[in-house]
């Protein structure tokens, strides 16, 4: 790949940024070196032979990296590039994978059944790629016996030992103990997952 492909393909995968390319009439510079509508490498010109070169093919002349020497500038619909790059940039965001906390509370004297419904809460959370932290609520005289509340998280990490691990270790705070959970799959990996799996169940119904 050449130096002008190798630019191309740095613009498409660029985010459009808050001050547009200048265009037309607005570059302002003796000479550029100029790339065609099919994207064919032209060679440096005069300025006003390039804005006659994009005239002519009903386009315009858009100034792509200002800072070379001369500024490169191609000939192209600017309204078309706009879109795509915004287009681009809006794949990008939705593409973005963000990182939740999730949180479960659970009392000293939890029962078996709702320990396994809150175990069973945390192990989703973690497959689907989020962080859970874990509290253990200490009431009254409870408060002595912290021991209890960390053989309680500690059980709960080795029960979740498949999908998570302990990122931070249970830690006393004031009238709780709470113990963060990370999950074994990256929330990209997660997310992935469950496109392809959507997607499988969609094929089947078909």
């Amino acid at each position: 790949m050449n130096l002008f492909d190798s630019l191309l393909e740095y613009l498409k995968g660029r985010v459009i940024s808050t001050t547009e390319p200048r265009i037309n009439d607005r570059i302002r510079v003796p000479e550029i070196r100029l790339i065609g509508a099919g994207g064919e490498q032209v060679g440096v010109v005069a300025i006003d032979v390039a804005l006659r070169l994009a005239d002519e093919a009903g386009y315009d002349l858009v100034e792509i990296a200002p800072d070379a020497q001369p500024p490169v500038c191609k000939i192209m619909d600017f309204g078309k590039y706009k879109y795509e790059i915004a287009q681009k940039a809006r794949e990008a965001r939705q593409n973005q994978t963000h990182i939740v906390v999730k949180e479960i509370r659970m009392g000293l004297k939890i029962e078996n059944h709702d320990y396994e419904t809150k175990k069973n809460h945390i192990e989703k959370f973690l497959l689907g790629g989020d962080k859970v932290k874990v509290t253990v609520q200490f009431k009254g005289r409870e408060q002595t016996r912290p021991e209890i509340g960390f053989r309680l998280l500690q059980r709960l990490a080795e029960d979740v030992a498949g999908t998570g691990f302990v990122e931070f270790a249970p830690k006393r705070e004031g009238r709780s103990m709470t113990m963060v959970l990370g999950p074994l799959k990256k929330k990209s990996d997660a997310v992935a997952e469950a496109k392809r799996r959507a997607a499988a169940v969609k094929n089947e119904q078909k």
